[in-house]
Formats: structure tokens, C-alpha cells, sequence
């Protein structure tokens, strides 16, 4: 049949099929560059679902890696959005609760014990996250308003395998973190990916430690990463150059 179609009608196809798979093309890239920094979002929120089902399985170690792994991913979706300039409100809503799901109910799993008051200590430290999340705005460029839950997880889950579980220290620690999260006090922008060099070696660091999830070096390196935010906010971890 191609032998008896014109050769003009022939290019002619050719010329529309190659049009079609190049706007095809187009429109993958385009799919591509707006969903990135959601899949990284979606990605969080699956590191917390199998976190909580780590935790009432009783593998408490794979519980703790998985929301280290959901830290990384959170600080990650935030530079992609904005590299891509792909931020949306559906972006926002995805990443708020991924947040909610690994920094928040994942994270309180580790305090939970047959206790009552440990169950309550779960309940408000959720209730804490999610009042975080609701209320993090300062209406301050660069700022917010109470300590981001995602550094305040990180503390608990690495204190929580430095320490074997010891629930007294996670409780008193628990109680600070849940302060630092509804106090009133301003906490920078951490854009880790879009400021200095060294920041960046910090976060490749953090990714390369957790391949070394056996090695308790690798927990103090979070341990300190997530403290010093706390420490010298402003001094260190400006998104400002």
C-alpha cells in the first residue's frame, strides 16, 4: 500500500505523526515540570503511612528511618516548586498534609505506650502539628511563626534511637518540642537547597546517612542538623545570602 500512495501525501503523514509525537512530547514535559515537586509531596506522605504501619507493627528502628527519609523529601519539594516554577495551591495542600501525616501522626506513634497519659501526649503533640500547620503564616517575608514540626519530628525520632525508646526522656522532650511549635517566636525560611554551598553538602550528607541507618553517627548527624536550627535559626539557617 505505501508503494501505491502518492509521495507527497506520504510526507505529509510523516510530517503530521512527527508533529503529534513532538506535541506529545511537549505535554509530558509540561505534566513533568508541574508535578515534580508533588510527587516528592506524595512521596513524604508514603514515607508516614509506612512509618505508622512500622510503629504498630512493632519495627520501631524502620518507623524512625522512615520519617528521616520523609525529612529529606519535605525540604526537597519545596526547592523543585520553586526552581520549576511549578507552586500551586494543590501543591500546598499536598505538602501540608504529607507533613501532617509523617511529622505528625507518625511521629507521635513513638510516644505511644499502653499509658493513658502517653496516649494524651500523642493526641497533643498531633494536636500541636496540625495547629502549627494551620497557623504557620507570620505575615513576615522569609519567617514563621512557631518552630517548623518537620525539625521538631527529626529531634524526637533520632533522640528516640540514640536513646533505645527511654520514653522518660521522649516525654519531657516531646513537651519542649510541642512549646516550640505553638510558641510565638519566628523561625526562618530554611530554603537548604537555595542558599549557601554548605547547606547543600549538609543535605547531600543527610541523604548519604541514610544509607548508613545501622550506624547511631547517622542519627547524631540529623540530631544536630535539627537542633542547631533551633539554636541559631537566624545565624545559620537564613534562607537570606
Amino acid at each position: 500500500m505505501i508503494l501505491l500512495t502518492p509521495t507527497s501525501a506520504f510526507f505529509q503523514d510523516a510530517n503530521k505523526l512527527l508533529l503529534n509525537e513532538q506535541a506529545n512530547w511537549v505535554h509530558l514535559k509540561e505534566f513533568a515540570r508541574k508535578n515534580a515537586a508533588n510527587a516528592l509531596s506524595v512521596a513524604n506522605m508514603l514515607m508516614g503511612m509506612a512509618s505508622i504501619l512500622c510503629s504498630l507493627n512493632g519495627h520501631h528502628h524502620a518507623a524512625c528511618w522512615l520519617v528521616l527519609i520523609g525529612y529529606l523529601l519535605d525540604l526537597a519539594d519545596g526547592a523543585v516548586a520553586r526552581q520549576l516554577n511549578a507552586c500551586s495551591a494543590l501543591g500546598a495542600k499536598l505538602d501540608d498534609f504529607a507533613d501532617f501525616t509523617t511529622f505528625g501522626i507518625a511521629t507521635s506513634l513513638i510516644l505511644r505506650t499502653p499509658g493513658l497519659l502517653d496516649n494524651i501526649l500523642c493526641m497533643l503533640y498531633v494536636l500541636s502539628v496540625y495547629t502549627r500547620l494551620c497557623f504557620f503564616s507570620s505575615g513576615i517575608p522569609f519567617m514563621y511563626r512557631g518552630l517548623p514540626c518537620i525539625y521538631s519530628s527529626a529531634i524526637l525520632v533520632c533522640v528516640s534511637l540514640l536513646t533505645g525508646g527511654n520514653m522518660a526522656v521522649l516525654r519531657i522532650l516531646a513537651v519542649a518540642m510541642i512549646l516550640f511549635m505553638v510558641s510565638q517566636n519566628f523561625y526562618p525560611h530554611d530554603r537548604v537547597l537555595e542558599s549557601q554551598a554548605w547547606k547543600k553538602v549538609v543535605y547531600i550528607g543527610g541523604v548519604a546517612m541514610v544509607f548508613c541507618s545501622s550506624f547511631p553517627p547517622a542519627c547524631v548527624y540529623y540530631l544536630l542538623w535539627s537542633v542547631s536550627y533551633i539554636l541559631f535559626p537566624t545565624t545559620l539557617w537564613s534562607s537570606k545570602v
